[in-house]
């Protein structure tokens, strides 16, 4: 007996995976909120603010949104140029798709990776700390933050890149 559920493709695999971990990583926008009413309150209300929570607070930020980058782009909802590629005929926006992904994206996202790689090599090499007062140590677990979600982003990309070529030269659902 045949199953009536549709089976994903590893396309969809793939974009769920970056769709869960950009559910868990809006948290950190929970968190961030909770830690800035703390800093707050500490700062104005006790007249004693700590500096760590404000490190926690742009660590927070840099995780939502460099993993958020990889969700957008599974979601749909980064930013494009719509109001021009919508008056294209949907074969022409898939080569659009296709070609800016080749020759702007990958190549940007590639570059990043080598360089935020060396950056957080450089930091995790010299044990880099924050230079405040009572700052957080181990600066290079936030560094390494950016070669690891454009690798994430790239993949999102690749993926999405994928499927356009799938509807020009094979499956039109850009499924597999």
């Amino acid at each position: 007996m045949e199953s009536s559920k549709k089976k994903d493709s590893p396309l969809d695999r793939l974009d769920n995976l970056f769709l869960d971990f950009g559910r868990i990583m809006a948290w950190a926008n929970g968190l961030l909120i909770l830690v800035i009413v703390l800093q707050v309150l500490l700062r104005y209300g006790f007249n004693n603010g700590l500096v760590v929570l404000e490190e926690i607070e742009w660590h927070l930020y840099s995780l939502a949104l460099m993993f958020g980058l990889s969700y957008a782009v599974v979601k749909n909802s980064h930013i494009r140029v719509d109001l021009i590629s919508n008056r294209f005929p949907e074969k022409v926006r898939h080569w659009i798709e296709v070609l800016g992904t080749l020759f702007l994206m990958l190549p940007f996202t590639v570059a990043i990776i080598i360089h935020g790689y060396q950056f957080f090599l450089d930091s995790w090499i010299h044990s880099e700390r924050s230079v405040a007062p009572m700052g957080l140590p181990w600066r290079w677990a936030i560094k390494a933050v950016i070669p690891i979600s454009f690798v994430f982003f790239g993949t999102a990309i690749f993926l999405r890149m994928t499927r356009s070529l799938l509807f020009l030269f094979g499956n039109r659902h850009g499924n597999q």
